[in-house]
């Protein structure tokens, strides 16, 4: 029963008003743990938060090709930080045994942050795998949380980018172990594959890998320039399995978008299209 002078509704308004502040201050409390929202973003993505959203049909031409681009076979996927149990010496691929007509497209550093090639990602529902170094991300790191959002694959390039070959055990397994934690403290997993700076590795440089939890160390076949493509070996075109880096563009040329699209068209044209690394590796 309403008791006198008491206004009806005030029972509701009072718990709606108290479940009001109960979401305040539970959002407050949230944005003390991180300062940063793109760095929660990360985190929200990285525990399956958000999804690509399903492109329309008329995606691909507004990114200048000229039809969609396959679907790649269903593959299962591999589970997200899973580890090995182990420091046996992970196997280095440059491409991946399949007959599947796909080839997997890999971006190295994480210099470039190309505004566009986040929605590109996202409405092509394009699978990409990028192999980042903090120092030369440095505080670019909100813009690889945007991209993991929308599907891309965070994996390991080092630290510091250096040369890895000579250096003692100590100091490879710090750049290689180094960046695992700094990727897993922005991502929340822990990536389980690795590409060593310039390509160039010795028996040191996959003992420390194993020892950090790679499963794989990732080279490439064929890389993309601002001449083209260059083949690393064998067959000058690019066929099933061929792992490719879409190499930085030193001069002020092409952006990353363009660059990309450019090699879209022509796996098109060679009946190729483009699966995720990561769902083909162990």
């Amino acid at each position: 029963m309403r008791r006198r002078g008491q206004p009806a509704g005030g029972p509701l308004r009072a718990r709606t008003a108290a479940a009001a502040a109960l979401a305040a201050a539970l959002l407050l409390a949230g944005c003390a743990q991180s300062v940063d929202p793109i760095e929660r973003l990360g985190k929200r993505a990285a525990q399956g938060a958000r999804q690509p959203s399903p492109a329309d049909g008329a995606a691909y031409r507004r990114w200048g090709l000229t039809a969609p681009l396959d679907a790649p076979p269903s593959h299962p996927a591999r589970p997200l930080g899973t580890r090995r149990t182990d420091a046996a010496p992970p196997p280095v691929v440059d491409r991946v045994g399949t007959t599947d007509r796909v080839v997997f497209l890999t971006y190295d550093d994480g210099a470039e942050r190309d505004p566009r090639f986040v929605d590109m990602v996202r409405e092509l529902r394009l699978p990409v795998s990028f192999f980042l170094t903090d120092s030369v991300v440095g505080p670019g790191y909100g813009h690889f949380a945007r991209l993991r959002a929308v599907g891309a694959a965070i994996e390991n390039h080092t630290l510091d980018h250096p040369a890895l070959p000579g250096l003692p055990y100590a100091g490879q397994r710090a750049e290689i172990c180094g960046q695992q934690d700094r990727l897993a403290s922005r991502f929340g997993v822990r990536p389980r594959l690795f590409r060593p700076p310039y390509g160039t590795y010795d028996a040191t440089t996959l003992r420390a890998a194993g020892g950090c939890g790679i499963s794989t160390v990732v080279l490439w076949r064929a890389a993309l320039d601002s001449d083209g493509i260059v083949y690393r070996g064998g067959a000058h075109r690019l066929g099933p399995g061929d792992i490719v880096l879409v190499g930085p563009d030193e001069a002020a040329g092409p952006t990353l978008t363009q660059r990309t699209i450019r090699l879209l068209r022509h796996l098109q044209r060679e009946g190729l299209t483009v699966a995720r690394l990561e769902d083909y590796l162990a």
